[in-house]
């Protein structure tokens, strides 16, 4: 099974640029292109948050637009950028989406390896949260399919990357979810966006993984007195592939057309 996973695309509404420097939405078309073009072709697209930039409904127009023209189903949770309420109205009709409250579902009809979608994001803020009831729920939906490969995907990542700026915005109350994937070590892999790169660590019993944006990378940046910042990187990607025998394989894919290929490996 072979599972895209993009993240963090900030898609304006038509004409406009992000942060008046990017245009995000030319750089997620050709993402989507991208990951169309991939052979063998991904099972399914995953969409890690902040889809859009601001959560107004020419964004989402827009990334419905875009959306269109991909040839595989896509699974997306919110991000701290987007408005539940228009991002539940842009997915509308989709089997995964739930009817209300955090966006929370399970997605196993594609392939060997079960997708929950995990909401920790907060209406009106920047950083995220693990619930009680967020826990209680998704101990309950792991503990349904304890032998099956899951992979849980949220936004905002539990824990302090070190670059001061983000930091205030993680999810927090991130040892109530370690303590729930300490107790489930069917998940192979907890997926993050948010912070525009790629991290990895351990994290309960699984790993970690966060994924780059397709439109800006934010900086690494670990002196606390670190002003905020980003810079206009080439757009990239994760590809996770799963194998009977081998397990997750996650590979980090830039997005675009380089020189090659050439005869030798």
């Amino acid at each position: 099974m072979l599972i895209a996973h993009l993240s963090d695309p900030h898609v304006r509404p038509v004409g406009e640029l992000y942060q008046g420097v990017v245009d995000s939405n030319a750089q997620f078309a050709a993402a989507i292109a991208h990951v169309n073009a991939l052979d063998p072709r991904p099972d399914l697209m995953l969409l890690s948050g902040d889809l859009v930039d601001h959560g107004h409904a020419g964004e989402y127009a827009m990334l419905a637009r875009l959306l269109a023209d991909l040839k595989m189903p896509v699974l997306a949770i919110p991000g701290n950028h987007d408005e539940r309420e228009a991002f539940r109205t842009a997915f509308a009709g989709r089997s995964w989406l739930p009817a209300g409250g955090p966006v929370n579902y399970v997605f196993e009809d594609r392939g060997p390896v079960r997708i929950v979608g995990f909401d920790v994001t907060l209406p009106g803020q920047h950083h995220g949260i693990v619930s009680e009831e967020g826990a209680v729920w998704l101990d309950h939906v792991l503990a349904a399919e304890p032998t099956r490969p899951t992979i849980v995907m949220m936004h905002q990542p539990p824990f302090d990357t070190g670059i001061p700026y983000m930091d205030p915005y993680s999810c927090r109350e991130g040892q109530r979810l370690a303590a729930v994937l300490a107790r489930h070590p069917q998940v192979e892999r907890l997926l993050c966006g948010h912070v525009h790169r790629v991290m990895q660590l351990r994290f309960g019993s699984t790993t970690l993984c966060t994924a780059p944006s397709t439109t800006t990378a934010i900086a690494l940046q670990l002196r606390p007195d670190a002003r905020p910042a980003s810079y206009i990187e080439p757009p990239a990607m994760l590809l996770h592939h799963w194998r009977e025998g081998t397990g997750l394989v996650t590979h980090f894919v830039p997005i675009g057309t380089f020189p090659g290929p050439y005869p030798f490996a």
